[in-house]
């Protein structure tokens, strides 16, 4: 443990690992206590061990499920008689057009 070193600087070590130095002396008290008792310490009280430890960054967001227009059904029905059925979902451009077309022959 490097906080146990002769001439380890608790600033320097503490900066290093980006912690406050009031911890790096905690821990260190615990750790002396932990090992000057005879018997097996408790691991909730006093820790056997510093364990590296690194985070990783988190997981990309899943990506949104497609979405999927229900199956629809427009019918339209011109003055000259013709009808015009459209299933699913066609573009805007495309229907505007077909109903411009028959719009002018029903005339």
């Amino acid at each position: 443990m490097a906080a146990a070193a002769p001439g380890a600087r608790i600033a320097e070590i503490a900066r290093a690992a980006g912690v406050d130095p009031s911890l790096v002396y905690r821990w260190r008290r615990e750790l002396s206590i932990a090992a000057a008792t005879p018997e097996e310490p408790d691991a909730r009280e006093a820790p056997a061990a510093f364990v590296p430890v690194s985070i990783a960054p988190l997981p990309p967001p899943p990506a949104p499920a497609p979405v999927i227009a229900a199956p629809s059904t427009i019918t339209v029905e011109f003055a000259g008689g013709a009808r015009l059925k459209i299933e699913g979902a066609p573009e805007a451009r495309v229907l505007a057009s077909v109903i411009g077309a028959l719009s002018k022959a029903a005339r």
